[in-house]
């Protein structure tokens, strides 16, 4: 493991020769086999069903590992499945889905699928990708996934076979004896043939049946997870896949590490930089729960379960953090070496929560899925700049330009503009599945524009100030969502915060934030308006409206889910702007329209009143009267 503490310990490794000329796997199949001949009987994947640390677990050696991959491959190759074809998994958490994940690169192309995505849209990816084969859960208690793909399958006309998982193996009498007879019913309605995955990967052989990947070519479809709320496909290839394994080898992890990853293995930082960060390694990664973070339990346990497995990495999100945070630190935690954090901004405050709390400080990371993750990361072992998400890793190059009419241009040291980056995990000009969503995402032709917006300053760390398409827009002022964020997050109540910009007659849009609030805790809006006021540097960046919910929406990795903040924030403007005018009508829904947005549907008597179309003109929301 190399020195990673500073931009030019970046510039000395990438100087030893370019990223082309080093010896790497040419597969992630064959990045496996190298796991198996360094480590053979080393840990490799842990699962436990259930929190409790004395919890019953299920544990894969790097031997083990390699053999039930290679069955899988074997599988899905005699059910069809070719180099160009996809195999997709609907699953949460399981060692299973690791060997579905990497089983499917190996024979052609994988596709995971979020679980918690509605049957509609499990169907319009399966469709997107032409998924073959599906693996997913068999019909379990407490979990609605074997219903939704069964009716997502009938949509998609591709898949021919499903392969079921039965988490039944993991329980321990009498609840294994019980769950036979409570199992729920599922109605089918399509034509592929259903198979126990187990029982047919088990009668295939552990010598791969066809020739092993020899060349570099994608080998997954990962959908985006991100907040925009209409799912795109990304490509990604074995070479970006490698990349980040290898980042996670030369400058993080050894096979001594055990990193607790309680992300869900549908998304790209629990694919890319820990499982193959560990399989670059040999370092162990271990799964608590299907759900995860989302797992009964599991904050309850956390730090017990870090003591359980002699964690040195726990894998995290801001959301997350803020959760432990309100829980003592109960158990010995001395093996903890850092925690590693992505997907969103870590606030300062939680930062220094953590730490104060534990001892150990978070290194912040930034990663996309359209770049087969990894972009950038704070040195776990040098300068930690608190808010920025840290250096540009090895053969990473990030550029910070401004569109105009002319072209692209370059911003100044710590000028914001739109972060665009090239790698070797950026598939250029074929980053989505869906070619007219590729035109106009590379600036000269190379670098992938990100959407999202930043700086790098003097000493080259990189600042994420917000979204491009999350800007609130006032009267034509940019107002940055992160800042009122950051305002409302210094307050001891407050647990998550998402600001975004309400619709406004006059401005176009105002700022407004909504909150939820620690447990326990409790704080008006017109406390949080006064604790905020003052740490927001520009009175037109001020929240107009500030609401306290039980739970605020988020993604399955934690994010806050603005579309759905915003659908509430039009909700409530318009339905007052209705009243106001003494209009009997009211906003029934707010829909999402590729082409127009968010749309507002009114109902009601006067919906088809000339005045409620006078009104609505007012905004800039699209509406349909109903």
């Amino acid at each position: 493991m190399r020195d990673f503490r500073s931009p030019e310990d970046v510039r000395t490794v990438e100087a030893e020769s370019t990223w082309d000329t080093r010896d790497l796997p040419v597969s992630v199949y064959d990045a496996l086999t190298r796991a198996r001949d360094r480590f053979g009987d080393r840990p490799a994947i842990s699962f436990q069903l259930f929190s409790d640390p004395k919890a019953k677990a299920e544990t894969y050696t790097w031997s083990q590992l390699h053999n039930r991959v290679t069955q899988a491959a074997n599988l899905f190759r005699s059910l069809g499945v070719q180099e160009d074809d996809t195999v997709a998994y609907v699953l949460p958490t399981l060692n299973d889905t690791a060997i579905a994940l990497l089983g499917g690169m190996t024979v052609g192309r994988v596709n995971p699928i979020n679980p918690l995505l509605e049957p509609d849209k499990i169907s319009a990816i399966l469709r997107e990708t032409g998924a073959k084969v599906v693996v997913t859960l068999k019909a379990f208690p407490k979990t609605d996934v074997a219903q939704k793909v069964a009716e997502a399958v009938a949509h998609a006309p591709d898949v021919k076979h499903v392969l079921e998982v039965d988490l039944l193996r993991h329980l321990s009498p009498p609840k294994s004896w019980i769950v036979p007879f409570i199992r729920p019913k599922v109605t089918v309605h399509h034509h592929a043939k259903v198979q126990d995955f187990h029982a047919a990967m088990f009668e295939c052989s552990k010598a791969l049946s066809f020739a092993a990947p020899d060349a570099d070519r994608v080998a997954a479809f990962f959908h985006t997870g991100g907040t925009t709320g209409t799912p795109k496909v990304a490509q990604h290839r074995f070479g970006g896949m490698i990349y980040n394994g290898w980042l996670g080898a030369e400058l993080l992890f050894t096979e001594k590490d055990v990193l607790l990853c309680p992300l869900p293995l549908f998304h790209v930082f629990a694919a890319y930089p820990i499982l193959m960060c560990c399989i670059m390694s040999g370092a162990h990664v271990v799964f608590p729960t299907p759900q995860g973070y989302r797992g009964e339990g599991v904050f309850d346990n956390f730090w017990k379960l870090i003591e359980r497995w002699g964690v040195t990495f726990m894998i995290t999100v801001p959301t997350a953090l803020s959760a432990l945070m309100q829980r003592p630190v109960d158990a010995d935690v001395s093996s903890l070496r850092t925690g590693i954090s992505g997907s969103a901004p870590l606030p300062k405050e939680l930062y220094r929560r953590f730490e104060e709390a534990t001892g150990v400080q978070i290194s912040e990371g930034y990663g996309l899925t359209e770049a087969t993750c990894l972009v950038s990361c704070n040195p776990v072992d040098g300068l930690k700049k608190v808010g920025s998400v840290g250096i540009p890793l090895p053969y990473t190059e990030v550029k910070i330009l401004r569109a105009g009419p002319d072209g692209f241009s370059e911003c100044a040291t710590d000028e914001v503009g739109e972060i665009c980056i090239s790698s070797p995990g950026v598939f250029e000009r074929s980053t989505y599945t869906e070619a007219d969503k590729n035109h106009d995402l590379f600036a000269h032709d190379r670098f992938l524009r990100t959407g999202d917006l930043g700086r790098i300053d003097a000493d080259g760390y990189l600042w994420i100030t917000g979204r491009a398409k999350d800007l609130i827009i006032r009267g034509g002022h940019n107002i940055d969502p992160a800042e009122i964020e950051e305002a409302l997050l210094t307050h001891p109540a407050v647990a998550f915060a998402g600001a975004i910009g309400q619709p406004d007659p006059v401005a176009g849009e105002m700022p407004c934030a909504y909150v939820e609030l620690v447990d326990g805790a409790e704080a008006s809006a017109s406390d949080l308006l006064a604790h905020a006021t003052p740490r927001i540097s520009e009175r037109a960046a001020i929240p107009k409206h500030i609401e306290v919910l039980d739970e605020l929406p988020k993604t399955a990795v934690g994010k806050v889910f603005k579309p759905d903040l915003r659908k509430r924030a039009i909700t409530r403007v318009l339905d007052g702007a209705l009243s106001g005018a003494e209009l009997d009508a009211h906003v029934s829904e707010v829909v999402e329209d590729k082409k127009r947005g968010l749309v507002a549907q009114i109902a009601g008597p006067d919906a088809a009143d000339p005045r409620l179309a006078a009104l609505m003109d007012r905004f800039t929301v699209a509406f349909d009267p109903k």
